[in-house]
């Protein structure tokens, strides 16, 4: 079971890596927004993982909502900055 989770976990990474060029080269600000966001949820996912490996999981998965809660708002506020809007 722990190489099946190494190989989503390695999986993963190589998808955080092509996103990551999508965010500095992306040609709009939607594709960066968009490689933004799946950077998020795929280190959300990593904690997880990661988390059941060490055989602790509840305490990474609290890591991970802490870090999805922080996502979230940070989305929304870079949103309103891009927007215009005054926060």
């Amino acid at each position: 079971m722990q190489i099946f989770f190494l190989v989503i976990m390695a999986a993963l990474i190589m998808t955080i890596g092509l996103m990551l060029q999508r965010l500095f080269q992306g040609p709009t600000i939607f594709d960066r927004m968009n490689g933004l966001g799946v950077i998020t949820a795929d280190t959300i996912l990593l904690i997880v993982l990661f988390g059941f490996l060490d055989k602790q999981p509840g305490m990474y998965v609290d890591l991970a909502m802490a870090y999805a809660m922080m996502g979230c708002l940070g989305s929304v506020v870079l949103a309103k900055y891009l927007g215009g809007k005054k926060l």
